[in-house]
């Protein structure tokens, strides 16, 4: 887990406002696809239970579908395996100057970007679905001026109160560059 009081490249007087993951509907889905590639081969070797005795009591051929039903449980763990750590290690992190975005891409590669709120221009909620509406989550899309493409929180709860305090937090940080502007231009002119 990441220690929030040590960001990475932390700035002085900068304070996490929002921690997201995305919602607990990612891992329960991890978990019923995987139910389901264990349920179906399971389901239809007992329903051909006499045929596929047959077969495993054959010399050579029932330690080949030994092996193949050993090699396919294993390929259905690593892939439930890989989506629960992509799970667990996408986060994002909204602080009162910058958005950090933390995702994992594989078992060994991560990619960590960060972009200034005064950077951005738009900030986008989209739930589609009747499960994504009942159970409020969905994804939020923040743009910015130049042709970076978009940071996309991927299925966070509360998609609507996320980008109204990402939008609030823009605010307050051209709020607070106005005033800087403002008073090193009053120095400037004193001096």
């Amino acid at each position: 887990m990441m220690n929030l009081q040590h960001l990475p490249n932390a700035r002085p007087n900068e304070k996490v406002q929002l921690f997201l993951r995305r919602h607990w509907m990612a891992p329960l889905e991890i978990i019923v696809y995987t139910f389901f590639l264990y349920a179906v081969p399971a389901a239809g070797i007992w329903y051909f239970q006499e045929v596929f005795f047959t077969w495993l009591a054959k010399p050579y051929f029932g330690h080949l579908i030994i092996l193949a039903a050993c090699a396919y449980a294993l390929l259905v763990w690593l892939f439930a395996f890989l989506e629960f750590t992509d799970y667990y290690l996408d986060i994002w992190i909204v602080t009162n100057e910058r958005i950090i975005n933390i995702e994992q891409k594989g078992l060994f590669t991560r990619v960590a970007s960060e972009l200034h709120l005064s950077s951005i221009e738009d900030a986008t909620s989209e739930v589609k679905g009747m499960i994504h509406t009942f159970l409020d989550y969905g994804n939020v899309q923040i743009q910015t001026a130049g042709e970076k493409t978009r940071f996309t929180f991927k299925n966070v709860p509360h998609p609507e109160l996320v980008k109204q305090s990402v939008i609030q937090l823009i605010n307050e940080c051209r709020t607070k560059h106005d005033h800087n502007v403002a008073r090193e231009a009053a120095e400037a002119v004193r001096k």
